[in-house]
């Protein structure tokens, strides 16, 4: 795997154990973009290694899988005679969120080099995902997570084996948390610093294509660092140089209103920060005060015509009732794309329209 520093472009040394910058400490990313060849995706199987060729893994690396990936897209109306919109099922992945695609391939390069042990920090899905995924890979997982976050996601860490750190205070506690132990020396095994998950979740646009026949006109998604934003948009950059599809589409992410420093940014430039708090709110899985990657989340969505919006927590509690009655059990976070839905379609979206549901809602309590 081939990574560079964002802001001085250095490479880091082989085998290092940093998982940011040495020199300067910014941020590592992938070295170049995505490549995606259609000949190279495999045509049986299921799942997202069907699009190996794709991922920055050693070719003798050993996938690490529990069958994530191929979910399906399922359309509906959200009023009787109104326009239709796809729902790509997220939740249905292995843990129950979009995660699994990530951690799938992170753990499968933590597999490749030899690491046996390693932390991480979550409010949930997250950590749940990398202590399934380490447990199927044999790697001993110790997650940081905020003591508020909800008791089934902190249960479900604890059951595949993982050991669970519960910090008290707000999300940035967590991650401050983990920092500490990587100074001391645990490998950091970070889904957001670690650039190579991005790779993973680049699929879900691999398989938006493919089961529309072509290319989206609209994505939305809730955003809290804005990974899953920018893999997409790396996965449909992919598409569009291999002459798979023509135009990118809209990218949209939605925010709680209690922390949404995109939304506040997107509107009102780096002055917006001001104002931003990191507030309680439903949306746990997106209370996220200082997204690691924003400036390259927002330029995403600048590039691609898109836009950020954000949700009150009464519009949260309606959508996740809402979408229930369509058939779609999500918890809190997912429920964002409602609101947002409602915007769009009173507005001029782009068509086809996809809404991106992120998490099942038996990983949190039913309001």
């Amino acid at each position: 795997m081939s990574l560079k520093c964002t802001n001085c472009g250095r490479a880091p040394e082989a085998n290092t154990r940093d998982y940011r910058c040495a020199v300067c400490g910014s941020m590592l990313d992938l070295a170049g973009p995505l490549h995606f060849d259609p000949s190279q995706v495999t045509a049986s199987g299921h799942g997202l290694w069907r699009y190996r060729h794709t991922f920055p893994l050693p070719p003798a690396a050993q996938p690490v899988t529990l069958g994530e990936g191929g979910t399906p897209l399922v359309a509906a109306q959200l009023d009787a005679g109104g326009p239709t919109v796809h729902f790509k099922l997220e939740s249905l992945n292995p843990t129950g969120s979009y995660k699994d695609r990530g951690t799938a391939v992170l753990l499968s390069w933590l597999q490749s080099q030899g690491i046996t042990a390693a932390v991480e920090d979550s409010s949930g899905n997250a950590g749940a995902s990398f202590a399934a995924y380490a447990a199927r890979a044999g790697v001993h997982a110790r997650i940081f997570a905020p003591a508020y976050a909800a008791a089934a996601k902190l249960a479900q860490m604890e059951m595949y084996g993982a050991e669970v750190v519960r910090v008290p205070g707000p999300r940035s506690q967590a991650s401050e948390a983990v920092v500490q132990a990587a100074r001391a020396g645990a490998y950091y095994a970070s889904h957001v610093f670690n650039p190579v998950g991005l790779a993973g979740l680049a699929t879900i646009a691999y398989e938006l294509v493919e089961q529309l026949g072509g290319a989206p006109g609209t994505v939305l998604m809730p955003i809290g660092q804005g990974s899953l934003l920018l893999a997409l948009q790396r996965g449909f950059l992919a598409l569009q140089a291999a002459g798979c599809i023509a135009q990118l589409p809209q990218l949209v992410g939605v925010q709680a209103e209690a922390c949404a420093p995109l939304w506040a940014c997107f509107h009102h430039g780096p002055e917006g920060l001001g104002f931003v708090s990191e507030g309680e709110t439903l949306a746990e899985g997106v209370r996220i005060r200082h997204p690691l990657r924003g400036d390259a989340v927002l330029a995403a969505v600048h590039a691609s015509g898109g836009q950020v919006l954000a949700a009150t927590e009464a519009q949260i509690e309606t959508g996740r009732r809402m979408l229930a009655q369509l058939g779609f059990f999500v918890e809190p976070t997912s429920a964002l794309v409602w609101p947002a839905l409602r915007q769009l379609l009173a507005s001029s979206a782009a068509q086809p329209v996809v809404a991106i549901l992120t998490g099942h809602g038996l990983k949190s309590a039913v309001a």
